[in-house]
C-alpha cells in the first residue's frame, strides 16, 4: 500500500479555494464545476467526494461514479491513488485531463486492472462563438412525452461508445431515469423523422460558463450525410447564443470523421482528456 501523502477530504470551508481551482480551468473542470455550483462541496449533496492535495490545492480530484483527477503532479496522483485504494471501488471509469488520468491509472492499475479500455488521446474542444455551419433547424429539445421514442437512440449511442448496454444487468430503470432527467432539464436534443431519432446529443454538464456536449449520435443509415455536423452545430448554438456559455466536448482521437465534423463547426482543441473504462 502506498504511504499517505497528504490527500484530504475537502469540505465547505474549502469552497472558495475549490471554486478558484475550478475557475482556473473552466472547460476541463466543467463536469465537476457544474455540480459544485449547484449543491456545494459537502459530499452528501455533491454525490461524491472532492479530495485535495497541498495547502493551496495544487492537486484536486473528484471521487464518485467517475474518478476525475482535475489537477496535480505525480505526488498528488500517488496521494489520490492511496485514498482510492483504501476503500471499495465505486467508480466505473477514470476521466479528465489526460496527464492526470494516465498518471493516476498507473498508480491504481495493479489493483483495479485490467481496464476494459484505455483511451489516452481524447482531444478536448471548445467553441465560444456561433458555429461556422448552419445549425439544423429540425434539431430541438426532446419533450418529456417523447422519452420512449428517444431512449432507444440513447441506448444505442451508449452501447457503441462504451461497449456496454446500459439497460442490461438490472440497469434499465436507472438509465431511463437518467435520460428522463436530461430531457426534463431541457438538455436532450434530437431530430425526429417520424417516430425515429436520426440525430441526438445532450448537454451532459452545464456550469455557469461552459456546457459540455455528450452523446452525439447519428442513426447508422444516415451517417456521412451531414446530419452530425449540422446537429452538433444546433446544440452548440443553443449553448453559445442561447445560454451564453462556451460549448465544449471531447472526442476519441481515432474518430477522424467526428474530429473533422467538430472542426468544421468551429470547435478548437484546448486540451487533451483521457478515459479509462473499468
Amino acid at each position: 500500500m502506498l504511504k499517505l501523502a497528504g490527500a484530504r477530504l475537502l469540505e465547505e470551508r474549502d469552497a472558495l479555494l475549490v471554486r478558484s481551482v475550478l475557475d482556473s480551468a473552466p472547460v476541463a473542470a466543467c463536469m465537476v464545476a457544474a455540480r459544485v455550483e449547484e449543491v456545494g462541496v459537502h459530499p452528501l449533496r455533491l454525490g461524491g467526494e472532492l479530495w485535495g492535495y497541498g495547502n493551496k490545492l495544487t492537486g484536486m480530484c473528484f471521487s464518485g461514479a467517475n474518478l476525475i483527477p482535475l489537477r496535480g503532479g505525480p505526488a498528488a496522483m500517488r496521494a489520490f491513488a492511496d485514498r482510492a485504494l483504501r476503500r471499495r471501488r465505486v467508480c466505473s471509469s477514470l476521466v479528465g485531463p489526460a496527464e492526470q488520468v494516465l498518471a493516476l491509472w498507473n498508480e491504481v492499475a495493479a489493483q483495479w486492472g485490467p481496464a476494459r479500455e484505455v483511451r489516452a488521446d481524447q482531444p478536448l474542444m471548445a467553441l465560444s462563438e456561433p458555429p461556422r455551419v448552419a445549425p439544423d433547424p429540425l434539431v430541438r429539445p426532446v419533450r418529456p412525452d417523447e422519452l420512449d421514442r428517444y431512449l432507444p437512440a440513447a441506448i444505442a449511442m451508449f452501447t457503441e461508445e462504451v461497449g456496454v448496454d446500459p439497460s442490461s444487468d438490472g440497469g434499465a430503470a436507472s438509465y431511463r431515469a437518467r435520460v428522463a432527467d436530461l430531457i426534463a432539464g431541457g438538455r436532450a436534443f434530437a431530430r425526429f423523422e417520424g417516430d425515429e431519432v436520426v440525430f441526438k446529443a445532450e448537454i451532459g454538464a452545464l456550469s455557469r460558463t461552459v456546457g459540455q456536449i455528450q452523446g452525439v449520435w447519428v442513426h447508422p443509415d444516415r451517417r456521412s450525410t451531414g446530419l452530425g455536423t449540422a446537429g452538433t452545430a444546433a446544440v452548440a448554438d443553443r449553448l453559445v447564443r442561447g445560454l451564453g456559455r462556451t460549448a465544449s466536448l471531447y472526442v476519441n482521437g481515432y474518430n477522424t470523421a467526428a474530429r473533422l465534423a467538430y472542426r468544421k463547426v468551429g470547435f478548437q482543441q484546448v486540451g487533451s482528456f483521457g478515459t479509462v473504462l473499468l
